[in-house]
């Protein structure tokens, strides 16, 4: 015969199971609030350490400052925007005989390049005295080479690479695709060349006139920034301008470099220092953590399928 009190110890089970689940409903709940201020005290910990360092990062005595350039150019790492920090934080130095920038980039965004370019053609021109000079390791190609023709002298190991002085604007289309899985593109637009970059729609003559012009322009910008750097030096020879690229040994006589280098033997040799000072700015603190847990910020869906490169 079944017992008839079984409802007790079952309520009780259901009693004890209720109050086990709150407990451990505020044990994570308390776990997450810690967890933000954690975080929220490393975020203002990275921002204070990063004004710290851009208002009395001077380093003082007498050094060539070293910048590194490597990674892709583009918005995604900052780099312009750590090169100029640096570029400035060097000039303003009084303790500073000269900048070395090392290079390791493949190219990368004709804007960014551009615009340090353009920082160390002005920071010269206040402050002649401070030679500026790159010395590159394995690569220094395209948009790395857009802003080394801004240096008074340009240095390479036999084997780097250089030169890749030209445009490019990849992408892919899938009108053919398309149509032959049956699926209807119905884009509408405001204006006639609104959607020129469209990789579903088929190509038109006239956009694709339209967007070598746009290649063409930035070339001619490209060659014209190169020419005013490297001046007599740069040997009449059209190939120089065609997107190739050569080993470093191979670039001498072209006057697309100098010589050979390291940055040691450059300080060395030509700013007649031992004291090589790195003052390459960091990376943002909020993009180290974001890395650090695999979650770093892609500005890919905003730069769009057809964005300009110099590579």
């Amino acid at each position: 015969m079944s017992d008839p009190q079984w409802e007790r110890p079952v309520l009780e089970k259901l009693a004890l199971a209720s109050v086990t689940e709150q407990r451990r409903s505020r044990q994570w709940k308390l776990f997450f609030r810690l967890a933000w201020l954690v975080l929220a005290i490393l975020l203002v910990v990275g921002i204070l350490r990063q004004e710290d360092d851009g208002e009395t990062g001077l380093t003082g005595g007498e050094h060539a400052a070293l910048l590194n350039l490597s990674g892709e150019i583009s918005t995604e790492n900052h780099t312009a925007e750590r090169m100029i920090k640096g570029l400035q934080k060097a000039f303003k130095d009084s303790g500073t005989q000269a900048v070395i920038i090392r290079a390791n980039s493949p190219g990368g965004s004709p804007v960014l390049s551009g615009m340090v370019n353009d920082e160390i053609r002005r920071l010269k021109a206040e402050q002649p005295n401070i030679p500026v000079y790159v010395v590159v390791e394995e690569v220094c190609a395209s948009g790395c080479y857009y802003i080394a023709a801004a240096a008074d002298k340009i240095f390479v190991d036999k084997a780097s690479i250089v030169g890749s002085i030209g445009v490019l604007s990849d992408g892919f289309g899938f009108s053919g695709a398309m149509e032959k899985l049956g699926i209807d593109r119905r884009l509408m637009t405001a204006g006639s060349h609104k959607a020129m970059a469209d990789p579903f729609s088929p190509r038109k003559p006239e956009d694709e006139a339209i967007r070598q012009a746009l290649l063409n322009d930035i070339h001619r910008q490209f060659i014209d920034v190169v020419k005013a750097g490297r001046g007599k030096r740069l040997k009449d020879d059209p190939a120089i301008f065609s997107g190739l690229y050569w080993l470093g040994e191979k670039s001498i006589p072209l006057g697309l470099v100098d010589g050979y280098g390291t940055v040691d033997s450059v300080a060395r040799d030509l700013v007649k220092t031992e004291h090589v000072q790195d003052i390459t700015p960091g990376e943002d603190f909020i993009d180290r953590f974001a890395k650090r847990f695999g979650v770093g910020l892609s500005l890919g869906l905003l730069q769009g399928s057809h964005a300009l490169q110099l590579k």
